[in-house]
């Protein structure tokens, strides 16, 4: 946690964080790219920069290129961050375990 961010500011900007990452969505998969699984690192330094690592279903998806700027408009608009970076990664390759209970519902996977 930062050291110049009290608790509950780091949980303000932790919960505001995931409601605009779950606006973004796959335009192929009915559900937003947090409960996907996407998402696999996110980071807050002491001058609220922020940097997230996150990945694709997979590494051929038409919006490959867009992607991470939708993720990083999205994260803009959470009040407190001063910067985003978006890096997108392959490593671990993402695969269906990743998503959450409410993604596996939504597709009919459970």
């Amino acid at each position: 946690m930062p050291d110049n961010l009290g608790d509950s500011e780091v949980t303000r900007i932790t919960t505001d964080l995931i409601g605009a990452l779950k606006t973004v969505y796959d335009p192929e998969i009915p559900v937003d790219i947090y409960e996907l699984g996407l998402i696999y690192k996110v980071d807050l330094d002491d001058d609220r920069n922020l940097t997230i690592d996150m990945t694709l279903t997979a590494p051929g998806c038409p919006v490959a290129g867009e992607m991470p700027a939708w993720v990083e408009n999205a994260a803009r608009g959470v009040e407190g961050i001063q910067d985003v970076k978006v890096n997108m990664v392959f490593d671990p390759p993402w695969d269906a375990s990743r998503m959450s209970e409410e993604a596996q519902v939504a597709l009919n996977w459970w």
